[in-house]
């Protein structure tokens, strides 16, 4: 019996790595500290209450930011280990399956786990108020979404620690993963976890079109609504067309291993290639996922420290909803030496250049914006303005990468490892801070300490060229991607020890950043405006934090930056008519989203390891979740006008 304990635990739990056991002994002191403080100050039923059941899109959305820092912490270090192996030839700091499994889940936890969490995170932070709306068009949907994508994230995450991790690649291209080759459960923990957070994705992309084209303000037209929005409309088109892609590939390849199908193993009949084909059909429609709401960010951000109105709005609306769509063809550049044919690969070259021309267009209008503007460089400015040279570098080695014949040089090369990061980090990243410093008074009613945010700015901007300007050379010398060490007569040492050095300034600047949120949180002045850097569109016209109804009153839009031109009016002595306040239909709280999801962990966990006797029942209960849903009624109630009132008056500092 006890032979039997320790062979299954040996199985069970990651054992053999000092790291990976300091790693589980730290997130076993970790939870124990969680659950002592909840217990201690007896908050577990203010927890349940106000978060784990809200269906409140602020929450919700402050909920995904804190799971994307958290996740860009985890896969921070994944890159900083793999820096470490690489500073030096010969060095013996990993082995190599574990630098395998290091790359293969920094690569997945940055863009799933990170980059998509704190995109959706400000989608539900800004959007309703800058459409003027009180909460989403599926406010129970929206509380689903969130909680598929974390129990998601965590069945992925556990891996670490329970299993093994997968180490056949970010994208998991058969036939290594494929059981022959993947006969362990890391691979499945990858299956599980993106497709269960994967169907909270899909269903936030749809939630947010609705809400966009049906819950905006009276009087705001579409071509009146703001830049953010017109980038989360663009994001979430991509979303709803792209992800079934990835949903049907996942599923394709759990069958090939569960069940021993052979849709991608040519001794079965199948071809590796359609994997590839699929999987890269959604990949690279993902890429404009994440970077087109940052683009709305630029734009909004651009407008508001220039105090100039955006400079060709149109223009910039055209080219988001044109990249959407040319999105879907570029994916095969992906695989320009695999032998397709000069006919495929010519015609993808110039989808993949032509591409590059409404993202042209945007970075002018943004300079012309900025141009005789009366600019601010607060940090949110600082990050736009720090985006513009990098996005510009990564956009013309994206350029030189569309050059098929070219590209037989640079493939699966370090130019191309450099190229993608300084997209992804200087078009997303940089973005998505620049977003998170301008909206973070209105959902915490504080400013960010901006001497630290400066601090945290440069050493992240210094660090990233230090890191990844090398990675060009170093491809062009002929190293590729997926080494985990080197000769020292391969004379990529010296590079490699400055891409290194890189790497961890840029942890530093994470570490300012930890910093700065701690730092503000208990010094923070706060801003009792509603409107924290005077700005243009809806959301700052309300108190900071929004209250739960948002508007008290819906506001009547008649302008494309209708805040703006309201203060515009209000300083000239033009007060708008004043409008009666009504009963605020709201929807209720629910427990089913957390239950429902935290099934499907239960779930993806029993498929992984083959354990029907936990699959079945709690697919059961996930059914069982729907028909308790189906069946329940009592979903909403009214904010009475009183309610309404002293709350307004304790926000404004006025009675109403």
């Amino acid at each position: 019996m006890l032979d039997t304990i320790k062979k299954f635990a040996s199985e069970f739990f990651v054992t053999g790595d000092p790291m990976i056991l300091g790693a589980q002994v730290s997130i076993a002191i970790a939870m124990v500290a969680i659950v002592f403080v909840l217990t201690y100050f007896r908050k577990w039923g203010w927890l349940w209450r106000e978060w784990l059941t809200s269906v409140d899109h602020k929450k919700i959305g402050i909920m995904y930011i804190i799971c994307s820092i958290l996740m860009l912490f985890r896969g921070g270090v994944d890159a900083l280990l793999m820096r470490l192996q690489l500073a030096l030839p010969n060095t013996e700091f990993l082995h190599a399956e574990h630098y395998n499994q290091i790359f293969t889940t920094h690569g997945v936890i940055m863009i799933l786990f990170m980059a998509m969490p704190l995109m959706f995170g400000l989608f539900n932070i800004v959007v309703p108020l800058q459409i003027g709306a009180r909460d989403v068009a599926y406010p129970f949907l929206n509380s689903l979404s969130f909680w598929m994508f974390f129990w998601g994230a965590m069945l992925f995450n556990v891996s670490f620690i329970i299993g093994g991790s997968p180490d056949a690649g970010w994208l998991a291209y058969p036939p290594l993963s494929g059981l022959e080759y993947s006969p362990g459960v890391g691979q499945n923990f990858y299956i599980w976890g993106i497709q269960i957070s994967g169907i909270g994705s899909l269903a936030t992309g749809i939630n947010f079109i609705v809400t966009i084209l049906k819950m905006r303000a009276p009087g705001m037209k579409l071509m009146k609504m703001p830049m953010f929005t017109w980038s989360v409309f663009s994001s979430c088109i991509i979303i709803i067309f792209a992800f079934p892609i990835l949903t049907v590939t996942l599923a394709l390849l759990f069958l090939d291993r569960f069940f021993g199908a052979h849709f991608f193993t040519l001794d079965g009949g199948g071809n590796p290639m359609m994997y590839i084909n699929l999987i890269w059909m959604w990949g690279h429609p993902e890429v404009y996922i994440v970077v087109l709401p940052a683009f709305g960010i630029f734009s909004e951000v651009v407008a508001t420290f220039s105090k100039k109105k955006l400079f060709g709005y149109n223009s910039m609306v055209f080219a988001m909803l044109i990249i959407s769509v040319l999105s879907f063809f570029t994916w095969a550049h992906h695989f320009f030496t695999m032998g397709s044919g000069a006919d495929v690969n010519a015609f993808f070259a110039i989808t993949t250049m032509a591409i590059a021309i409404p993202t042209g267009v945007k970075v002018f209008n943004w300079l012309f914006t900025m141009f005789r503007g009366r600019i601010t460089f607060s940090t949110p400015m600082m990050w736009t303005i720090a985006f513009i040279p990098c996005f510009v570098v990564g956009g013309m080695t994206g350029v030189l990468l569309s050059v098929a014949p070219a590209d037989f040089q640079f493939h699966n090369s370090y130019f191309l490892i450099a190229h993608f990061h300084q997209v992804l980090i200087g078009g997303v990243v940089f973005g998505y801070f620049a977003g998170l410093y301008y909206w973070w008074p209105k959902m915490f009613g504080f400013k960010l300490n901006e001497h630290l945010g400066k601090w945290a700015f440069w050493f992240w901007n210094i660090g990233f060229y230090v890191c990844f300007m090398p990675q060009y050379f170093l491809g062009l010398m002929g190293m590729t991607r997926r080494m985990y060490t080197y000769d020292f007569d391969m004379g990529w040492g010296p590079l490699n020890l400055i891409s290194t050095i890189g790497g961890f300034l840029m942890g530093i600047a994470f570490i300012f950043q930890v910093w700065q949120i701690a730092y503000s949180i208990k010094h923070h002045e706060r801003d009792t405006t509603g409107d924290a850097w005077g700005g243009r569109t809806l959301e700052w016209s309300i108190p900071s934090p929004a209250p739960l109804y948002n508007f008290a009153v819906l506001p009547q839009v008649e302008a494309t930056d209708d805040w703006w031109e309201t203060k515009e009016k209000l300083a000239k002595g033009v007060k708008p008519a004043p409008q009666p306040l009504e009963p605020i239909h709201m929807p209720k709280n629910s427990a089913i989203p957390f239950i429902k999801s935290m099934l499907w962990f239960f779930v993806g966990f029993g498929f992984v390891w083959g354990w029907m006797w936990m699959a079945i029942p709690a697919l059961a209960g996930v059914g069982i979740c729907m028909l308790a849903r189906s069946f329940t009624y009592d979903t909403d109630y009214y904010i009475p006008v009183d309610e309404v009132k002293r709350t307004e008056s304790k926000l404004r500092g006025v009675n109403v």
